[in-house]
Order: C-alpha cells, then structure tokens, then sequence
C-alpha cells in the first residue's frame, strides 16, 4: 500500500512540476514581454504626439508674425 502512495504522491509531484514549468512560467515570461512592448510603443507613440504638436505650434507662430499683404495678390481676370 504504500508503494502505491509513493507512485500517486510522485506522479502528483510530477504533475505539479509540468505544470509550474510549462505552463505557468511561460505565461509570465510571455505577459511580462508583451506589457513591455505596449510600453515602448506607448511612450514612442506619445513621443511622435509631442513633436507634432510642438511643429504645430511653431508652424502656427510663424503664420501669424508675418501677415500676407494684400497687394500682394492680383486679381483673377477671366480671358476671352
């Protein structure tokens, strides 16, 4: 009898370590890598949202400090 609960309690360990090392394990491992990258591509995505915005804001300071003349401009003449 017991030899026949040393095998079940083995198998069980067994069992137990199958699980922890090919199962849960890569779960973490796998989960860990892939926050890490959402992370990278978040903080590049934000980095890409700052420097337009600051273009936008340069490209609009320099618009409004030189006004268009308007003698500038010739009006259009439809040609016969």
């Amino acid at each position: 009898m017991n030899i026949l609960r040393l095998a079940g309690e083995l198998f069980l360990l067994y069992i137990l370590y199958k699980l922890i090392f090919d199962f849960i394990i890569p779960i973490y491992q796998t989960t860990k890598k892939v926050k890490k990258q959402f992370g990278e591509m978040h903080n590049k995505m934000q980095d890409q949202m700052n420097t337009f915005n600051q273009q936008q804001t340069s490209a609009s300071t320099t618009n409004t400090q030189e006004p268009a003349k308007r003698e500038d401009y010739i009006d259009y003449e439809e040609i016969k």
